[in-house]
């Protein structure tokens, strides 16, 4: 075998060593210490320096580093998660647990895209390294937690962060982007998530007066309101609010500085199917209905009923501001407003600096040199938003994909059929490779 066949049977055989272990989340209950023994295990055999730090014994995160010579000099952790979200009620091609290989290249299972594939490519690069004695300036991190899908349990990345400060690297690089788009244009694009948007969960509680069911007009019953003001909400998509996120994306995209946000954004969403189903649901305060409350008896006509809000939030929005765009969405009527939980706030790094230059470097060392990197905040979450929070930590989301379609990618999260092409797990591995030796490697 060539270095790169090797490179390559490597990251195949640990990300379908990951995959196998069955580590679904399942809110209070988890199993990530079965991956994380294993990640912990392979790159102790391989001379680095790695600890298991765990809150509960079932649920450990892993903690490697290879020490920097220069405390003063930037460092870098490569991050990911080990948990994946469950497959209950779906219908794979392969056992989403056998980490199958199919004829095509494709390796199906649960975690291949979020986030075993990217997992592995990081450990690998850690043990690539400490075999060749690399000495980096600024320490190197590998940070796999447990608990990011669910995060309800805090005994991930916020708790770990919080138990360990000495865990605060000025650069990292985590999951959320790196899908490869071919613009109707003709540009290419890869996506670099710069941030997240955050969370505050709203309830909306219709009022009525409580009655017996056999007599609907005797009473008022909350249901019917609660009808209403759902429909009121629709989907949820947000009214548009202008962001420095979102510009920084609209002006790669469009080349110019924006204008009219609102044709400026339908503009950009038409080059790619992708950017079509992204980008609409970025600029502002998105409110999706999703939880349903109202009697507890059939026969009972309830004086309450509520619907709970997903709502995502831009970076620097308050709990107010939530408040006040879902009360402008409903109008008058009679129900109060509450917050379900606690606001998860947005956050993001600059889509420029040294990490996006460095991402941008690499790829031109893959020739992939004629694709704009494209800063793009993430609807979702990823415990980025805690590593900015603990640590300033400039965190982005990134590991490129050359050959898996970014549809096949958008159609695996979180469903059946989930799976990577065997080239870009490779191509991962290379790329973390040149990016650690680029950001923290020993000075030329």
């Amino acid at each position: 075998m060539n270095g790169n066949d090797d490179l390559a049977a490597e990251v195949l055989e640990v990300t379908r060593e990951l995959i196998r272990f069955d580590t679904t989340n399942r809110g209070f209950a988890g199993t990530e210490t079965l991956a994380a023994e294993y990640l912990h295990d392979y790159l102790a055999g391989r001379g680095v320096e790695v600890e298991l730090v765990a809150r509960e014994p079932g649920r450990a995160n892993v903690v490697a580093r290879i020490p920097g010579t220069d405390p003063g000099a930037p460092s870098l952790a490569l991050v990911g998660h080990t948990d994946v979200v469950p497959v209950d009620g779906q219908d794979w091609t392969h056992p989403p647990f056998e980490a199958v290989v199919d004829d095509a290249g494709y390796l199906y299972g649960r975690g291949a895209v979020d986030m075993k594939n990217e997992v592995a490519a990081r450990a690998v690069t850690m043990a690539r390294l400490a075999d060749e004695g690399f000495r980096p300036r600024g320490d190197l991190w590998f940070i796999a937690v447990a608990d990011e899908e669910d995060g309800r349990a805090d005994v991930g990345m916020r708790w770990l962060l919080e138990h360990r400060p000495d865990i605060a690297p000025t650069m990292a690089i985590n999951e959320g982007a790196g899908s490869r788009l071919p613009l109707t244009d003709g540009r290419t694009a890869l996506t670099l998530a710069i941030g997240e948007k955050g969370t505050c969960p709203i309830r909306v509680v219709a009022l009525g007066v409580a009655g017996h069911a056999s007599m609907p007009d005797l009473g008022d019953n909350a249901v019917p309101h609660l009808a209403d003001l759902i429909r009121r909400i629709g989907i949820g998509m947000p009214d548009l609010v202008p962001s420095r996120e979102v510009e920084a994306t609209l002006e790669v995209l469009l080349g110019r500085p924006v204008g009219d946000l609102e044709l400026d954004l339908a503009t950009a969403a038409a080059l790619h199917p992708t950017l079509g189903h992204e980008l609409p649901s970025l600029p502002g305060t998105t409110m999706s209905p999703t939880m349903l409350e109202a009697s507890a008896a059939r026969n009972v006509m309830p004086a309450r009923a509520s619907v709970e809000l997903d709502c995502r939030i831009l970076p620097g929005t308050t709990g107010e501001e939530v408040m006040a765009a879902v009360r402008a969405r409903l109008g008058d009527g009679r129900y109060e407003l509450e917050f379900c939980e606690a606001m998860v706030p947005g956050s993001s790094s600059p889509s420029t600096g040294p990490l996006p230059d460095a991402i941008a470097a690499c790829l031109a060392e893959e020739g992939m040199g004629d694709a704009i990197v494209l800063p793009l905040l993430c609807a979702g979450f990823t415990d980025s938003v805690h590593l900015r929070a603990a640590a300033g930590t400039a965190a982005y989301g990134f590991s490129p994909f050359a050959t898996t379609p970014a549809e096949v990618i958008t159609a695996g999260y979180h469903n059946a059929d989930e799976r990577i092409h065997v080239d870009d797990l490779t191509l991962s591995a290379r790329f973390h490779l040149a990016l650690a030796r680029r950001l923290v490697g020993p000075a030329q």
